[in-house]
C-alpha cells in the first residue's frame, strides 16, 4: 500500500474516532445506563460500524458503544472541555494533515496547538473555550487521527501521525457560523506552522468554493436554530 492509499485509509477512520471522542466526552456518565436500556429493547448488542460516509451529517450518539476511555489519572486539566451535555445533532469536521509521505511529530503538534490558542484537556484532547467562560462546552475540540485519537503526553516525543481532526458539535456554546469562523482560521493556521494541508470532511483539500458551500450550510443551520427557538 502506497503511502497517499494509506494515508487516505487513516483519514478515513479518522471519523470513526471523532464520534468515539464526542461520545465519551459528554456520556461518561450515563452511557453504561443507556446501553442497558437498548440491549434490553433490542436483546442484541450493537457494535459500532465503520462508514464511508464522514461524520458531518446529522448523527445519533446513542448508537453508538462506549470505546475504552484513556486514564487522565491525576491531570489537572482533565475536567477541562467536558461535554455537560452529549446532545448534538450535526458534526462538523476538518483535518490538518501532513503532506503526502510525511507525518506530524507530537512535540510539533503540541508546540501548534499552544500557539493557536488550544488548550489541552478531557479525554487527553485539545480544545477551544468559550473565552472567559470555561464552564461552557468548547466550541470545538481537536483529536489525534491515530487512534484511540488522544495524545499521549508521557510518549509524546516519539508519536509521528498523519494528522489531527478539528471537529465541532451543533448546537454548541456559540452560534453554528460563529463556531466555524473561529475554527477554520486556527486550523489554517495551525497547517501553516506545522507545513501541514487543511481537507474538509471528504478528505480533499478545503478551498475558497468548499468553505463558501459550508457556511451557507451553517447560515442555514442557525436560520432554522432560530426558528425553532422562536416556536417555544
Amino acid at each position: 500500500m502506497s503511502d497517499a492509499n494509506l494515508l487516505r485509509l487513516i483519514l478515513l477512520v479518522a471519523g470513526a474516532i471523532v464520534l468515539a471522542v464526542i461520545y465519551f466526552t459528554g456520556r461518561e456518565n450515563d452511557g453504561e445506563a443507556e446501553a442497558s436500556r437498548r440491549r434490553e429493547r433490542n436483546g442484541t448488542r450493537r457494535d459500532p460500524v465503520l462508514s464511508d460516509t464522514p461524520p458531518t451529517a446529522a448523527v445519533d450518539a446513542a448508537d453508538f458503544e462506549p470505546p475504552t476511555a484513556p486514564s487522565n489519572g491525576d491531570n489537572a486539566a482533565a475536567g477541562y472541555g467536558k461535554r455537560a451535555d452529549a446532545r448534538f445533532d450535526r458534526i462538523v469536521t476538518v483535518y490538518v494533515a501532513a503532506r503526502d509521505g510525511e507525518t506530524l511529530a507530537g512535540a510539533d503538534v503540541v508546540v501548534a496547538a499552544e500557539k493557536v490558542g488550544l488548550v489541552f484537556g478531557h479525554m487527553d484532547i485539545f480544545h477551544r473555550m468559550v473565552d472567559g467562560k470555561p464552564e461552557l462546552a468548547p466550541v470545538f475540540s481537536v483529536a489525534n487521527m491515530l487512534k484511540p485519537g488522544h495524545f499521549d503526553m508521557a510518549d509524546i516525543a516519539h508519536l509521528q501521525t498523519p494528522g489531527v481532526s478539528f471537529f465541532m458539535t451543533l448546537p454548541g456554546p456559540l452560534s453554528a457560523l460563529d463556531a466555524w469562523d473561529m475554527m477554520l482560521p486556527t486550523a489554517q493556521r495551525m497547517a501553516e506552522l506545522l507545513d501541514a494541508v487543511v481537507l474538509d470532511a471528504d478528505h480533499n483539500a478545503l478551498g475558497r468554493q468548499g468553505i463558501g458551500h459550508i457556511r451557507e450550510d451553517l447560515r442555514s443551520y442557525d436560520r432554522k436554530a432560530e426558528q425553532a427557538q422562536g416556536h417555544w
